[in-house]
């Protein structure tokens, strides 16, 4: 905390120091007097820089003294200018020539040589700074350039706020931080202030972390954009996958720069096309120029994507990254949009003393204040100029946005972003805010709503939450329901709701009353809507259900200060078992009907009553404790914000059917599982596992609902979420004993078989899946899924080792094309 207020007391000097200072403005052309976008600027020996904005122009705040300003850009020939600022600001424009190279003196082979060098060097650059710490600047715009002119009506380009013709910017976005760095991976980064103006549907990198350009890495990856890495044209292997090509040298400052062509030796592969400037001697990067395409790299949401970096030098024998830029360009439905973000790291630091455990897994820390922060104080430590269009845009829409906001605290009901619409509240729910977004409701979509399936035939599913904000870190919400089947005749009412009293440590109460009608199957199946258009259509009802009236309450808190989280439940609930009512479906198949609601009983007709359990209570103990390794995090004035972890999470659970007052149930059960939703494997792509096991040590009394029961899936659509079956049937193999279960999924990049021609003409999706079930004293699983075009390699296995279902045995192939 002391060295965060430290850290705002010199911004807070630096931008006093600054309005003492002088500008030195000025624009950056070609030799056609045409701008140099984003072409670097900084200041000779020392760690000062910035770059000029779209239309050439740039800003410097100076002392008065004398400088020697450096002005490049990959293209044209570095320029040294020696400039005065005296006690008034100074316009300085400088024209760039195109780079002129020297290309008699090489042989055949002297771009692999070159590379061969880098590469030799890459890992001593890699690891060369053992620790640092900068001001970086990051800045984001996006643009409409064209819209269809049958979708572009007044209503839409009103909503994206750009002109009739569908060109316009679409969102803007700044933000200023302290980052730091320790190796080999640990960051730090403290957001002094952040901005942003319009709608950003997409993507977006305002964190300095976002845009930690490094090429020294032997992998490459870009977040959002694409879900495999892809390989530096300087990675050890890189000659396996890469041409070059010597463009030729140049001398700048008195270095020897090579430009070098990268070229890919195969279509489809996960590397860049472009170019990469070299120091000779040093054999280190001095920038790069490179591109990337969805069709041959398999991007995300857009076409084309430009990676660029200039590197200037910090002492004698370390360079590190003034500048890099991300700039795009794509098409969605006619719509074709592009934009960029860029990083600007100044007042670099070596070495600089981090407090003990000072990188503790919070990657990032936003001042409480960051957003406040007013146009005063952007213009003052703006490194990069806004553009007219940029300024306009920005007075446009933050005198629109204090309008709505006003709006809203005098007038709730009046604000536009309230109105009921039919058609988003059909498949998505409706949602309204009050009072500053300190109070909300939402209602839940109409597809959820009005529902159907044998127990209570039509139905109504009412159920709404509303929500209030006391302050930044105290919430709580309330959800009612009430639900209501015509053919059972079964009106049931609940509320639920939680209250968040420390969401820096996940800190909350949870708590319920009423009665519900509820899955046999505690993981999930089937949602109601899913229900209803598979019993309607396919005369398929997948979904068990049984009624409970119960109270419950609930606990959860880290109980450690980062990576333990203790949850803990009670409830008592009295459970009733229900059969079928309706039969009624719109599509009949000879080959299936509908089946008991008893889940045991799968070749009983429709309107069986056998009995599955008899009325119970139950009081259940549930705890929890889920450790995350290397838990990282981002601390926010709402709360923390947690990342995904590299590396496993393990969740030690224990439930317990207590006997006494009442209550029914017997039985100790206790499961650990280890999994992983998202372990980045680097040009392959990425994979997903879950390991379960566990048993009811106790099993003296309990009943269907208490089993373990496994996520399983019998429809065409299937749960993607790693420790989900495709194939397994939702009731058949859970558990009353022992059981073991194991999932594996690995997502490649498809660059694998992308050169096969078939495959990338017939583009297949799902090509192959293989269930096989056996049973003999003990209940098995296992399933074998693969899937083309993205290459998806799926096993799947499950064990219990307790019941007394029949013997089951199958194999069954499923195959399909995209």
């Amino acid at each position: 905390m002391r060295r965060y207020l430290l850290l705002l007391f010199i911004v807070i000097i630096s931008v006093h120091t600054l309005a003492q200072q002088q500008l030195l403005t000025g624009r950056v052309t070609d030799h056609d007097n045409k701008p140099i976008s984003f072409a670097a600027v900084y200041i000779r020996n020392s760690t000062y820089g910035t770059i000029a904005n779209e239309a050439g122009r740039y800003q410097f705040k100076l002392a008065p003294g004398n400088y020697d300003v450096v002005y490049r850009f990959a293209g044209y020939q570095e320029k040294v200018e020696n400039i005065t600022i005296t006690d008034q600001g100074t316009e300085h424009n400088v024209k760039l020539v195109d780079e002129a190279y020297d290309v008699k003196q090489f042989g055949k082979d002297s771009a692999i040589n070159i590379v061969r060098k880098v590469i030799g060097k890459r890992e001593y650059y890699l690891k060369q700074v053992k620790k640092y710490s900068s001001i970086v600047y990051i800045k984001g715009v996006q643009k409409l350039d064209h819209a269809p002119k049958s979708l572009m009506g007044q209503d839409v380009a009103d909503a994206l706020s750009v002109d009739s013709s569908g060109k316009g910017i679409l969102y803007q976005s700044e933000s200023l931080s302290n980052y730091n760095f320790l190796q080999p991976d640990k960051i730090k980064e403290e957001m002094i202030a952040s901005r942003s103006t319009g709608q950003n549907t997409a993507f977006s990198y305002n964190k300095a972390s976002d845009l930690e350009v490094n090429f020294y890495r032997n992998i490459f990856s870009i977040n959002g954009l694409s879900s495999h890495g892809f390989i530096s044209p300087i990675a050890p292997k890189a000659l396996r996958f890469y041409k070059y090509n010597l463009v030729g040298s140049k001398i700048e400052n008195g270095l020897k720069i090579y430009k070098i062509q990268v070229i890919p030796k195969r279509k489809y592969n996960p590397v860049f096309t472009g170019y990469i400037y070299i120091v000779d001697g040093d054999w280190r990067l001095y920038s790069v120029d490179l591109m990337l395409t969805n069709k041959n790299n398999g991007l995300n949401l857009i076409d084309t994507l430009k990676v660029s970096q200039a590197y200037i030098p910090i002492t004698d024998s370390v360079w590190l990254p003034l500048a890099a830029q991300y700039s795009f360009r794509g098409t969605v439905l006619g719509f074709t949009f592009e934009g960029y973000y860029l990083s600007i790291h100044n007042n670099y630091i070596l070495n600089p003393a981090f407090a003990d455990n000072y990188f503790n897994g919070e990657r990032m820390r936003v001042d409480t204040v960051e957003n406040s922060r007013d146009s005063v104080f952007w213009n003052r430590v703006r490194p990069v100029p806004l553009t007219r269009q940029e300024m306009l845009d920005n007075n446009k829409k933050e005198f629109r946005a204090q309008l709505e906001k006003a709006i809203q605290k005098y007038d709730p009901a009046s604000i536009h972003k309230n109105r009921f619409l039919v058609l988003p509240y059909i498949p998505f729910g409706y949602k309204a805010s009050y009072n500053n977004n300190k109070d909300s409701i939402y209602v839940f979509p109409f597809i959820q709503t009005l529902f159907y399936n044998t127990v209570e035939g039509m139905g109504i599913n009412l159920k709404g939450t509303y929500t209030h904000y006391y302050d930044d870190f105290r919430s709580y919400s309330i959800t009612p329901n009430l639900r209501y089947g015509f053919a059972s005749k079964l009106f049931n009412a609940n509320v639920r709701g939680d209250y968040t009293f420390d969401p820096n440590h996940r800190g909350a109460f949870t708590g319920g009353f009423g009665s519900d009608i509820l899955d046999l199957n505690n993981v999930g199946t089937r949602s109601l809507y899913f229900n209803t258009l598979s019993t309607l259509l396919s005369e398929r009802n997948f979904v068990k259900y049984y009624r409970s009236q119960f109270v419950e309450f609930g606990y959860q808190h880290d109980i450690i200060t980062n990576g333990l989280l203790l949850k803990a439940n009670l409830s008592y609930a009295n459970r009733t078992q229900l059969y079928n009512n309706s039969y009624y479906t719109i599509s009949t198949f000879e080959d299936r009907h509908l089946t008991s609601n008893n889940p045991l009983m799968p070749d009983a007709p429709a309107d069986d009553r056998s009995v599955l359990f008899p009325q119970n209570q139950a009081l259940t103990l549930a705890a929890s404790l889920t450790y995350t390794i290397d838990q990282q995090y981002e601390t926010r004035p709402t709360g923390r914000v947690y990342d995904l972890s590299p590396y496993p999470q393990i969740r030690l659970s224990y439930r317990k059917g207590i006997n006494g007052l009442g209550s029914d149930v017997d039985y100790d059960f206790a499961s650990i599982e280890v999994y992983q939703e998202h372990l980045n494997t680097g040009i392959t792509g990425f994979s997903s596992f879950k390991f379960a096991a566990g048993d009811f040590f106790n099993r003296n009394q309990l009943y269907f609902m208490d089993y373990y029961h496994f996520s399983g899936n019998q429809g065409t659509t299937f749960d993607p979420t790693p420790g989900s079956f495709h194939f397994l049937p939702f009731y058949t193999y859970s558990a009353s004993g022992a059981f073991l279960e194991a999932h594996y999924e690995h997502n490649f990049t498809g660059y694998f078989l992308s050169d096969i021609p078939l495959i990338r003409k017939l583009k297949l999706d799902e090509i192959i899946g293989v269930n096989y079930l056996t049973e003999n004293n003990n209940r098995n699983y296992s399933e074998f899924y693969i899937g083309l075009q993205r290459l998806i390699f799926r096993v799947d296995y499950g064990i219990s080792f307790a019941g007394n279902h029949k013997y089951m045995q199958g194999f069954k192939i499923f195959y399909g094309i995209k």
